[in-house]
């Protein structure tokens, strides 16, 4: 029996799947969180409206996180914000508000009038010190922060540091009534890796342009279908209802994920692979069918992404040759999805299949550059 939610005014416009505080790829500030400092998000919204709201999340957090104030404003680079454009946001009628350990918490409406794929600044004031915090690690855009109240700041000019990851910001919702939004549902290949830093080129970015539908990118870099990483966040059939299914205005998902669960035991070396257990097409398969469950129980369409070629990278090895295959034979013959889109086959190099095409390839052999994204995108789309 389907469960889809009523028809809300509420869409999702942009989301980030949170994760614990750890090392991440490059410099963060999780682990050290904040105290007496505002930090400065940007990101760009696929669904625009007359109002909008910010969904706070501190899953990780052990302790009450207090936030002393939020805005959110029009950028207009880097740091900087458009001269009259800050709105302060509320939380049940006040400016400050407790986000409970290992909660959320939504903000009131505020008048924000966007546009599909404008971008918005979110500024959060701690006045008090955080904790580590949760976040997202791989932002593929700027954050920043700075000393002290800068919520009202147009700038930017306190905001001194920066990193490429966000922090406690999970979603941005606008009232745009729509029904149709489309979540990436993933790991690093759908979290942008590859793409150009600042750009918005990442596979999201495209298919939201292609379709002019909201898309929301569900992506970890890293993740694992069937296992829990300290790095890479909750496996993926864990974090599925949190980060796909609850979002509002939904209503396909599409599933690419599987391929670490592969090749991480080809990297035994390398300890943030681990655990790499020797996984089975059948194992990855029946991942996928409970993602698919709980997909269809909530009324949603649920697409099958073959696994793109790895041959050549350090996720390619015995096992993985094998596995990998197999796995996107399932996908395009099972009939287990309501559709399947080949990535597999559309970034092939033809001269050698298990390898990603030289003109799609970042240099890795494994993620997608800018023009393998627009290509994946435009297979996608052709599905939907």
């Amino acid at each position: 029996m389907s469960l889809r939610p009523a028809p809300s005014v509420w869409t999702a416009a942009w989301t980030a799947s949170p994760q614990a505080p750890s090392t991440g790829f490059t410099p963060n500030w999780s682990q050290e969180g904040f105290t007496a400092q505002t930090v400065r998000q940007v990101v760009r919204l696929t669904a625009g409206g007359g109002r909008l709201r910010v969904r706070l999340s501190h899953a990780y957090g052990t302790s009450p996180l207090r936030l002393a104030g939020a805005t959110v404003a029009r950028p207009v680079r880097g740091p900087a914000a458009e001269a009259g454009s800050i709105r302060r946001l509320t939380f049940g009628g006040r400016p400050a508000a407790s986000v409970p350990a290992r909660g959320e918490l939504l903000s009131d409406p505020v008048d924000f009038a966007t546009a599909a794929l404008d971008s918005v600044t979110v500024s959060l004031h701690f006045a008090e010190p955080t904790g580590p915090a949760t976040f997202h690690a791989q932002a593929w855009t700027d954050s920043w922060r700075a000393a002290g109240d800068r919520l009202d700041d147009a700038s930017g000019e306190p905001f001194g540091e920066r990193t490429a990851s966000w922090y406690h910001l999970a979603a941005v919702e606008t009232d745009a009534g729509r029904e149709d939004g489309v979540v990436l549902f993933g790991d690093s290949i759908t979290d942008g890796f590859g793409s150009a830093h600042g750009a918005d080129r990442r596979w999201s970015d495209a298919l939201a342009e292609l379709t002019g539908r909201p898309v929301l990118g569900a992506g970890i870099g890293g993740n694992l279908l069937l296992n829990d990483s300290a790095w890479y966040g909750e496996r993926g059939t864990a974090r599925f209802t949190r980060d796909a299914l609850g979002l509002p205005g939904v209503s396909t998902v599409v599933v690419l994920l599987g391929l670490n669960d592969i090749g991480f035991a080809e990297a035994p070396h390398e300890p943030t692979y681990r655990p790499a257990p020797l996984v089975t097409a059948e194992e990855i398969a029946a991942g996928h069918r409970e993602l698919i469950r709980a997909g269809r129980a909530r009324g949603l369409r649920v697409v099958g992404a073959t696994l793109l070629p790895l041959g050549g990278s350090d996720h390619w090895g015995p096992h993985a040759s094998r596995v990998a295959p197999e796995v996107n034979a399932w996908i395009r013959t099972s009939g287990a999805f309501d559709a399947v889109v080949d990535l597999d086959r559309a970034l092939a190099d033809p001269a050698a299949p298990e390898r990603l095409h030289p003109a799609y390839d970042h240099g890795d052999r494994l993620h997608p550059n800018d023009k393998g994204y627009q290509v994946m995108a435009a297979e996608l789309a052709a599905v939907l």
